[in-house]
């Protein structure tokens, strides 16, 4: 019981930490997690005989031409999809005005203009006001110049923690490993490795999929020619951190562009086919290959860790949720098992086991007499 309190006490002064140290722990938590991410393509680099800070120094020379390459060739296609998506937007609203809001008013009975009319002011509005949002923001950013100097800072530390953090990744787990009392080695060994299987599945995994997924979406919808392919695409990706949800926003914003460019149920066709690709591909290959039978994490427990933690702690909580609900998720999952194995759970088997017990006790017991009182 005394070791319980030690272990609450513990959590306690960790929890206070982190609320303190909000805005500091930022770099170092990002790096930690970035961290726990690159390590097996460093240990990877080692086994193909470099040593750690070579294969650290690889690492970063593949995060940074992925990154280059990313800001060399998605970030203009992006930027230009923005813009004609900026230049569309009357046509759209014209498109939907004139040919989509009779059609739903025919079906449904619903007046779709009146929304339309209501959406158009308070975008015109806000756009009169961005302007004002703009220098306000601004000069917020000149009279707390000082505070915007830490951001940049933490942000620039980023790189650095990670490096260190990398370089010593092996050895700062063999540290903490030395610390853990010596009677509770096995079960957090055992635990640490679930919620490593945990948060590979969901970190690494679940990223891969989503990249893979903005991929199939984005080059499908381009070769039909469909007006911002790339951008549906990259959003439809992004958003299949969370189950479905991403197929559906992608496919419902595909419909609604491809009927306005084209017009013919050729294109509607189109699209279903190219989200019906992605899902499959999802299902057959890449769920199978990248996450296998690996137990990830709830998607309400997602959106509800990310929440909770961004409520609690700022931007530090929100980089904590997922690892913290992925260990929590793992110790829920003992307890479960520890309270069906126990008394409390299942007492008619334990009275049984009970008896069966103090039976055979007796039976020993006559068998011991009989043998003492033979001549």
């Amino acid at each position: 019981m005394r070791n319980s309190w030690w272990g609450i006490l513990f959590l306690v002064v960790i929890g206070g930490l982190i609320f303190l140290l909000d805005a500091v722990l930022m770099p170092f938590i990002a790096g930690m997690i970035l961290a726990y991410l690159a390590d097996p393509l460093a240990d990877r680099f080692q086994r193909w005989g470099m040593n750690r800070p070579l294969a650290v120094s690889s690492v970063f020379l593949v995060l940074l031409l992925v990154l280059v390459a990313s800001l060399l060739i998605l970030i203009p296609l992006l930027v230009q999809q923005l813009k004609q998506l900026g230049e569309a937007i009357p046509g759209i609203f014209a498109w939907v005005e004139n040919v989509l809001a009779p059609q739903v008013e025919v079906w449904t009975g619903y007046d779709l203009t009146a929304e339309l009319t209501n959406v158009r002011e308070t975008l015109v509005e806000n756009w009169r006001d961005a302007g004002g949002y703009l220098a306000q923001a601004l000069g917020q950013i000149g009279r707390s110049g000082m505070a915007f100097v830490s951001w940049i800072t933490y942000v620039a530390l980023i790189p650095v923690v990670t490096f260190y953090l990398l370089l010593d990744w092996d050895r700062l787990l063999g540290n903490i490993a030395n610390l853990i009392p010596r009677h509770w080695a096995d079960d957090t060994f055992r635990l640490a490795r679930r919620c490593d299987e945990v948060l590979s599945s969901f970190l690494r995994g679940q990223l891969l999929v989503m990249l893979c997924l903005g991929i199939i979406y984005a080059v499908g919808l381009t070769l039909m020619g469909l007006n911002f392919g790339l951008l549906i695409g990259f959003v439809s990706g992004l958003v299949s951190i969370v189950p479905f949800l991403g197929f559906i926003v992608g496919l419902v914003i595909a419909l609604v562009v491809a009927l306005f460019q084209y017009a013919t149920w050729w294109a509607v066709a189109g699209v279903i086919l190219v989200f019906s690709i992605g899902q499959m591909a999802e299902s057959v290959i890449l769920q199978p290959k990248l996450l296998g039978d690996k137990i990830g994490l709830h998607p309400v427990a997602v959106i509800f860790a990310v929440l909770a933690g961004g409520n609690l702690f700022g931007l530090t909580g929100v980089l904590l949720a997922l690892p913290i609900a992925a260990v929590i998720l793992v110790l829920l999952k003992e307890v479960k098992v520890r309270y069906q194995d126990s008394e409390l759970y299942d007492e008619h088997n334990a009275d049984d086991q009970t008896i069966i017990e103090v039976s055979s006790s007796y039976h020993d017991e006559l068998g011991h007499r009989d043998e003492r009182e033979s001549p």
